[in-house]
């Protein structure tokens, strides 16, 4: 899973975001980058504050814990995940996106 990659302390996810969505959720993960939509606006950071907020509420993590390491005014961002492993963030992704 390219879109995937562990770190020494958590992992690094590559998503590929649609704002404006009728609600936040993550909708599928492709080769390069999950999926995600989202329901905020991509207006004054308030995408990226919606993101953390799902990743946060995902993997049962404090906001603080989810790091935006690039792509803060594009599409394709790069989010840190400290303290979730790389297996622990695919086996969430993959309960996710089969239940949908």
């Amino acid at each position: 899973m390219p879109w995937l990659t562990p770190t020494s302390d958590g992992c690094t996810v590559t998503v590929k975001a649609t704002p404006r969505a009728n609600r936040s959720e993550i909708t599928g993960a492709d080769p390069d980058w999950l999926r995600v939509r989202l329901q905020a606006p991509p207006v004054d950071g308030k995408a990226n504050t919606e993101l953390a907020a799902l990743f946060a509420s995902i993997f049962s993590i404090p906001k603080r814990a989810v790091e935006l390491l690039s792509g803060d005014t594009a599409r394709l961002k790069r989010i840190k995940l400290h303290g979730v492993p790389a297996e622990t963030a695919a086996a969430v992704v993959a309960r996710l996106t089969h239940d949908a």
